[in-house]
């Protein structure tokens, strides 16, 4: 009898033992899908205020807390959908206003948080209101949206043909999600003395006159990025403000 090496009879024996039960099944890969560890959802606040004058009406939207803390909003990231919007007292000459609202946007549902920005105008009271997401009324939805494509022109609901949106204030921005950890949501509120009116943007208006700096970035913003306004409508520091959200 002939004895094979060691190492050819250990061949053998794997062989033998590879015949008796088979291939043996690769392992199957897990994929996780990332999930932003400080919460699923962006639920954002718009909160609106108004002066409740009839012979100065005017309405002004904050989505994060104002400068001077009177005129807060909600806006946060969270595991849990807010079923309604949390808002300031407002200062006792501004209070809140039926138009306020709440909407939770799931940031795992695409790469691509699209910020549609709404600004409507009434002839009627000469006043403008700035909305980010549904309202109360149908007549004043801004179509804000988490996807995997990129808005390049806004959304927004007709205002009732009465109280049009206005293309030149209304703009949507697109932001990257994967592009840094925070979102620094920038709200930028201006005003006019000759109609007594409030506006406010949270990215570029159409024409950029009115630009907030809106942005994903590694870095936590804590000053608001806002032009200086036309000369009519002027920033109000006070009344800005900006938000860094952890959103990765």
């Amino acid at each position: 009898m002939r004895l094979l090496p060691r190492s050819a009879a250990l061949v053998g024996a794997a062989a033998a033992v590879a015949a008796l039960v088979g291939p043996v099944p690769a392992a199957t890969a897990i994929t996780v899908p990332p999930r932003p560890p400080a919460g699923r959802y962006l639920n954002l606040h718009q909160c609106v205020f108004d002066s409740f004058r009839p012979a100065s009406f005017d309405l002004m939207t904050t989505v994060v807390p104002s400068g001077d803390g009177r005129f807060t909003a909600g806006t946060n990231v969270s595991d849990t959908v807010d079923p309604d919007p949390v808002c300031g007292a407002g200062d006792g000459t501004y209070v809140p206003n039926v138009y306020r609202a709440s909407q939770a946007y799931d940031l795992t549902a695409g790469r691509y948080l699209n910020l549609h920005q709404c600004v409507f105008f009434s002839p009627y009271s000469q006043t403008h209101l700035t909305t980010v997401v549904a309202t109360t009324d149908r007549k004043f939805v801004a179509g804000t949206n988490v996807s995997d494509t990129r808005d390049t022109a806004p959304w927004c609901s007709d205002g009732g043909l009465v109280d049009p949106p206005i293309p030149l204030l209304s703009s949507a921005l697109p932001l990257d999600l994967t592009a840094g950890r925070y979102l620094n949501l920038h709200q930028c509120m201006y005003y006019f003395l000759g109609r007594q009116d409030h506006f406010t943007t949270v990215a570029p208006s159409g024409d950029g006159r009115f630009r907030a700096g809106t942005n994903v970035s590694d870095t936590p913003d804590t000053k608001p990025a806002c032009a200086p306004g036309d000369g009519q409508y002027n920033l109000i520091p006070l009344l800005s403000g900006v938000k860094a959200l952890p959103i990765r």
